[in-house]
């Protein structure tokens, strides 16, 4: 396995310092880092990367979120298909717009408050135990409340979505693949997410409901799209 050091990044980036340039130098101008599918294990301090705005870190072995504390200016984090089973260490990254989250094994979104620059949250297909499903932190949930414009919560057994309509800024929820049953608690949802315009439930007992699609644009005043 392997530890990304900033040795490492040094060592492996596409953009190499100028001549004249020393690696402190060259590791604090660098914006974008991407060590997707390399075995990472592990993430090493990373505070002299002050500029670093993306960080691709998907498709590896990472279990742990740590050392990105000082990752201050940072927008976009792509972790998907990890094994990470906590979110954790993130309250710092004020500027985080949009993270990825997707394919570990994560059975409880938390860990995000602070977050009140977050728009897009992907959390799709957690490997949890047999008959387990995705839950939401109501403290997470509340400090998103604003901010959270895409929430992708596909492929994880959830049976009941009626704790996000705190998400008032909601725009589109992708919920595909999941075991949402009822109609009428897709309609209380609706009757709370305003800005919601596109959600996608395909694949959900829900839609062999007769004239499902119906209700839902029939009670939502934003819905566009209803999948």
């Amino acid at each position: 396995m392997v530890r990304l050091t900033l040795d490492l990044i040094a060592k492996k980036s596409n953009l190499k310092p100028r001549k004249e340039e020393t690696t402190l130098q060259y590791l604090k101008k660098i914006t974008h880092i991407n060590f997707s599918a390399k075995n990472i294990d592990a993430i090493e301090d990373l505070s002299l990367c002050k500029n670093l705005s993306v960080l691709y870190l998907y498709d590896n072995c990472i279990s742990q979120i740590t050392n990105l504390n000082y990752a201050t200016n940072l927008t976009h984090l792509y972790l998907q298909n990890n094994c990470i089973s906590c979110i954790e260490n993130l309250g710092s990254l004020k500027k985080l717009e949009k993270l990825y989250l997707g394919g570990n094994y994560i059975a409880v979104i938390e860990g995000l408050e602070g977050l009140e620059g977050l728009r897009e949250l992907h959390v799709e297909s957690q490997r949890l135990p047999l008959g387990e499903k995705l839950l939401f932190d109501p403290r997470t949930l509340h400090s998103l409340a604003k901010s959270l414009s895409i929430l992708n919560i596909s492929n994880n057994n959830i049976d009941d979505v009626r704790d996000l309509e705190i998400l008032e800024n909601l725009n589109q929820l992708i919920a595909v693949d999941n075991q949402l049953l009822h109609v009428k608690d897709l309609e209380c949802l609706l009757n709370k997410l305003m800005k919601l315009w596109k959600m996608d439930l395909n694949r959900n007992p829900v839609c062999l409901k007769p004239k499902y699609r119906d209700r839902l644009i029939l009670v939502s005043k934003s819905l566009g799209i209803s999948l």
